[in-house]
């Protein structure tokens, strides 16, 4: 399976969080589980229900993060710099009608969609590989949009 990218602040992050699930939340609602199996009758055991659920949920979560751990590929941001747009940058960027986007190009996983955008969404691809005075065409479900790269930096 091919890796994927991921900063080591997202990466950690997710470690954190994994951690968390295995040794707290996870142990917490077995608790619960064990303490709603013991009241009787489970088929109509809201508390049993709504516990295993909570289960299901975490051990989906863990089998994600230990999914997106096993295939991740850890870059080290502050080893980086340049006035080309790579996995890590911070662009300023300004469209066709003179509005400014600043940005950061990190992971799916790390991607809030405005300011922190994923380098595999129409914006991070067009940017990639771009320099400081460069233009790219993103393809957008409206329409093409142009934008001139304007700033690239690594660094906070």
């Amino acid at each position: 399976m091919e890796k994927k990218p991921i900063s080591r602040a997202g990466f950690d992050t997710l470690l954190k969080e994994l951690k968390d699930l295995k040794e707290v939340q996870r142990p917490e609602i077995l608790k619960t589980v064990q303490w709603a199996r013991s009241l009787g009758d489970l088929s109509e055991n809201a508390d049993y229900s709504a516990a295993r659920e909570k289960q299901r949920q975490i051990d989906n979560r863990i089998r994600f993060i230990e999914g997106v751990i096993e295939n991740a590929a850890v870059i080290d941001i502050d080893s980086l710099s340049g006035n080309r747009v790579v996995f890590g940058a911070r662009v300023i960027a300004e469209d066709e009608d003179g509005n400014k986007m600043q940005c950061r190009i990190l992971s799916d996983i790390e991607s809030d969609g405005r300011t922190v955008i994923s380098c595999t969404s129409p914006v991070g691809r067009a940017m990639i590989g771009r320099c400081v005075g460069d233009t790219c065409i993103v393809k957008l479900p409206s329409g093409e949009k142009e934008y001139e790269i304007l700033e690239v930096t690594f660094k906070e």
